[in-house]
């Protein structure tokens, strides 16, 4: 078996995870579609082939230990190259994903390949803060890795999600510091702290900041990017 294949499968257990092997080959093929398509796009750093298994595929599912996503709707607001979107619409096939990135490239590419392994996911090439006036609340969850801290993060994910429903904010060993900076934030966006979820990924601490909708985000909400990046709330 590949280091790919081997790494993925050791670590699933840790998150709880029990994917058929089927499942686990799409996981492996599409990560390796994104490493070769990286020697011309840039898409990644991550190439070794344990790194992509710990930092990109697991990394992912560990959002499939936080939530069940069966029969729900899920957007991936900066999804950048697919994650953690694509790998949750591999291991969770009922779920709805819709992936959403402003880089035209790296959607086309996505459309392009996601059919070529049977993947079943929506791209949406657009802003954050222009793509959600044509779907306010109306989404389960949003989730959201690696795209900005979590004062500006929240602004442009909580208009997507119905009240009930969460975003999904992944983030590292700041995840407490930023937290901590953005109560206002989560107060007038209509949002509640539910949990904060801990996974050792490669030694290092990733977390999932869970915040449930507690009441309608605000229609000023999200402002103009420039605006919210001048003065987070």
């Amino acid at each position: 078996m590949a280091m790919m294949e081997t790494t993925l499968a050791a670590g699933l257990p840790l998150l709880g995870l029990d994917l058929p092997e089927d499942t686990q080959k799409t996981l492996c093929a599409f990560a390796r579609a994104m490493v070769k398509q990286n020697e011309v796009m840039n898409l990644t750093a991550i190439t070794e082939e344990d790194q992509v298994a710990k930092l990109h595929l697991l990394d992912s599912l560990s959002l499939l230990a936080c939530v069940d996503l069966a029969g729900k709707s899920l957007i991936d607001v900066g999804c950048g190259a697919g994650f953690p979107g694509v790998p949750l619409a591999i291991a969770c096939p009922e779920a709805r994903i819709t992936l959403l990135d402003s880089l035209g490239k790296r959607m086309k590419w996505l459309e392009q390949t996601l059919p070529q392994l049977g993947i079943s996911a929506r791209c949406v090439t657009a802003r954050a803060e222009e793509a959600v006036a044509g779907c306010r609340e109306q989404y389960d969850y949003a989730a959201s890795r690696a795209v900005a801290r979590l004062n500006i993060l929240l602004e442009l994910t909580a208009p997507y999600v119905k009240v009930g429903g969460a975003v999904l904010a992944m983030k590292g060993a700041a995840a407490r510091e930023e937290l901590d900076e953005c109560a206002g934030a989560i107060r007038k966006l209509g949002l509640k702290l539910e949990q904060v979820r801990q996974f050792p990924v490669d030694g290092a601490s990733h977390a999932v900041i869970i915040l449930r909708k507690v009441s309608p985000t605000p229609s000023q909400y999200p402002r103009r990017y420039t605006k919210i990046k001048q003065s987070p709330l």
